[in-house]
């Protein structure tokens, strides 16, 4: 029999037989332009399995595939497939990053686009002035052999260069970039031919490029059309402003590109950042000090939006303000409520109030149009050096901001928020208005729809009823294609133990008998553990107590938040008995590998349930009202329940991650187990778990939790010398 030709594109020997099921599936969905949805246990495979029918289907129909992810170590995954791949079944294939940590003289994107400017003007008037001179000699030639009109021609000639002398001069005078007017003069043919050669990191070439003196970023997004793949960070594709120009870029329109979305359960929240919006004080103080050096007819207008939109800021944030509740607001944003029963928000209301002018609409129309003109004289003036630095627009800021939050704070998705924070230099409280984003997809539903096919893949995807409606893939026909592939590997090598220690509700979370019940679990399963022992908490706070509180020999290492954690994971992974305290909502808890000996047990203590605050309170009832025919409280399930079940999923397949590993995962917390289906009700999680999952978790009661370890790890013949005695 033929083999698929897909495989051709599978670089490693034989495929397992769910890889080759599930390539045969994605390969007949994408040829149908279909959307998958496929799950996929932690260690499994999924990469291979949808890049092979990917690429096939992309080359046999003029495609390109963007694969892309929003976790670091995964992007390190992907080039390594590439490079794999390539060794096999050349493919033309680039890793792209952001232009934040590529530029190689430090701009910002806005002063990045006036320097390009400028210099692509430069380059084009010295191509005229040797094109001019060329002409000039060409004419002067003609003119000593006396041919008709050559003098008169080579004189108007030198006119032009006369003229194009002084603009030469201006421009060579202007702000330019070095390292970009060598990639517009310069022979790249040995750039793209290293490039093409291998599948290159973002490192590897802002390196090489900056040794031959070139822009690399500027080469990749000139060398990207018509790749077979491009590996990427998912705001490529989910901000709707750099999408456009990413298109652009890799020469192909959104129906003429297949991609993968890795990691596609974060897929939702990354969306929400992105279609969120906001305006801080600072800013519209900056706009209002703009307006002072500006002479324009427009600007009385404008200052009548921008003024009075910050004296109701500050209204609504003074007014939301409980007493002594401003002593307690520090350098993070703290949220304010101020929806109301009238209808519109209390900001909306105060700006209305304290608005002034001929209208608010005719007004605004006005500060769009001086914001637009001033935006574009100050580029003009960075583009011609007449500034060291491309100024920001704040009052175009400010006015787009204000237009925005007039005609979408009221609609249904959106969660107006005014948020507060203390500036850490003046010790002044200043406010910021949000339009925050409940329902993702605003974003993702246009792109998936533009898209000629998508796979969206993760270890934790299911119910995909659920992300379907989140993310907006409903397809009028058949709907996306939905395979899920549980853990492949041995059953015996692995246990998952829910142990009814106390359920850790946040109300009982500083209980002492609670305390000392989930103590003592954990000191249990981190000294029947014959090797590292990962440790998730709903919380940095609560990782922190625990780290601090237990009784045990093994060396402890606490991740802390805001820091860089690469360093800890590498210590802790060389030890061979440590501990590591972390958070569920932290970096390690997804897409980071724990093999074999780099962590044995896996622990995650409580149901962590994101904070229940105003916000997701607003995601809730965004949810119910969109999805009021899918079940009993789909508010509470598609913004919170299912969510964190997929966090905590994500978090138990850090161990066990090839045929020969072998490891325990542990659910402390009564909500997990059985029993709680029965006495908790509403408070069980344990059926929000897939079917095969919840069959193989056993219950355990906590002081048995030791002998249940110990003759698992005794039947893997897992420890070095004498087992500990329970």
């Amino acid at each position: 029999m033929t083999a698929p030709a897909h495989l051709r594109f599978f670089p490693y020997g034989e495929p397992y037989d769910h890889q080759r099921e599930a390539m045969a599936n994605i390969a007949e969905a994408l040829d149908a332009g279909r959307d998958v949805l496929f799950e996929g246990a932690c260690g499994t495979g999924k990469t291979l399995a949808a890049l092979a029918p990917a690429l096939d289907h992309a080359r046999r129909t003029g495609k390109t595939v963007v694969i892309t992810t929003n976790v670091h170590q995964q992007t390190r995954q992907f080039i390594e497939e590439a490079r794999a791949i390539t060794r096999e079944e050349p493919i033309r294939a680039v890793v792209f990053r952001g232009k934040g940590s590529m530029c190689h003289i430090d701009v910002g994107y806005e002063e990045c686009q006036a320097l390009r400017d400028t210099t692509r003007s430069l380059v084009e008037a010295e191509r005229d002035r040797r094109d001019l001179g060329d002409r000039e000699d060409e004419l002067l030639e003609e003119a000593q052999r006396g041919a008709d009109g050559a003098a008169e021609g080579r004189e108007a000639v030198m006119d032009e260069l006369a003229a194009l002398d002084d603009e030469l001069d201006e421009l060579q005078e202007a702000a330019t970039c070095e390292y970009y007017y060598n990639n517009l003069v310069g022979d790249t043919d040995e750039f793209y031919e290293w490039l093409f050669e291998d599948v290159r990191t973002p490192d590897e070439i802002y390196e090489h490029a900056n040794d031959l003196g070139f822009c690399g970023y500027e080469l990749l997004k000139e060398g990207m059309e018509g790749v077979d793949l491009v590996v990427c960070n998912y705001h490529h594709l989910l901000d709707p402003m750099i999408r456009e120009q990413f298109f652009r870029w890799i020469g192909r329109d959104p129906e003429d590109v297949v991609a993968v979305f890795d990691e596609a359960h974060n897929v939702e929240e990354t969306a929400r950042d992105h279609a969120t919006r906001t305006l801080a004080e600072p800013t519209l103080d900056g706009a209002l000090a703009e307006l002072e050096e500006v002479t324009d007819p427009r600007c009385e207008a404008t200052r009548n939006v921008v003024s009075a939109f910050r004296t109701a800021l500050v209204a609504t944030y003074d007014d939301a303000l409980a007493f002594g509740e401003r002593a307690g607001v520090d350098e993070d944003w703290y949220d304010l409520a101020i929806t109301n029963e009238r209808g519109r928000d209390d900001l909306t209301l105060a700006f209305l109030d304290a608005y002034t002018g001929r209208g608010i609409h005719e007004d605004l129309d006005e500060a769009l149009e001086l914001g637009a003109a001033l935006d574009r004289r100050y580029h003009e003036a960075y583009k011609e050096g007449e500034t060291r630095t491309r100024k920001e627009c704040r009052v175009l800021q400010a006015a787009t901001f204000v237009d925005d939050w007039l005609r979408d704070s009221n609609q249904e998705g959106q969660y107006p928020v005014v948020s507060v924070r203390r500036d850490g230099t003046s010790d002044d409280v200043y406010g910021r208005a949000e339009l925050y984003t409940c329902i993702p997809r605003q974003v993702t539903e246009p792109l998936l729809e533009e898209l000629s096919a998508s796979v969206l893949m993760s270890a934790t995807l299911r119910p995909f009823d659920v992300l379907g409606d989140v993310l907006g893939l409903t397809d009028e026909e058949e709907g996306p294609l939905t395979m899920a592939y549980g853990q492949q590997f041995p059953e015996e090598r692995r246990r998952t133990y829910a142990v009814d220690v106390p359920a850790l509700f946040a109300s009982r979370r500083d209980d002492p008998a609670t305390q000392r019940a989930v103590q003592s679990a954990l000191e249990d399963a981190i000294r029947f553990t014959p090797g590292n022992t990962l440790v998730f908490f709903p919380s940095y706070r609560e990782a922190e107590r625990y780290h601090d509180r237990l009784a045990v020999d093994a060396t402890r290492y606490l991740d802390r938040p805001g820091t860089r954690v690469e360093d800890l994971r590498r210590r802790f992974v060389a030890d061979d008995d440590g501990v590591l305290f972390t958070s569920l909502w932290g970096t390690l808890a997804e897409g980071v590998s724990f093999d074999d000996d780099d962590a044995r047990t896996v622990v995650v203590v409580g149901v962590p349930y994101p904070h229940l605050d105003d916000r997701m309170d607003a995601v809730q009832d965004a949810y119910a009202t969109a999805f009021a025919d899918a079940g009993d409280d789909p508010g509470w399930e598609y913004a919170v329940e299912v969510p964190t079940v997929r966090k905590t999923r994500q978090a138990l397949g850090r161990v066990v991650r090839s045929p020969t590993d072998f490891g325990v995962r542990v659910l402390l917390d009564e909500r997990y187990t059985r029993r709680a289906r029965r006495e908790m009700r509403k408070y069980s999680v344990a059926d929000s778990f897939p079917p095969e999952e919840r069959a193989e978790t056993i219950d355990v009661q906590s002081e048995k939790l030791r002998f249940a370890m110990l003759n698992f790890y005794s039947d893997m013949d897992a420890w070095a010398d004498a087992p500990p005695a329970p």
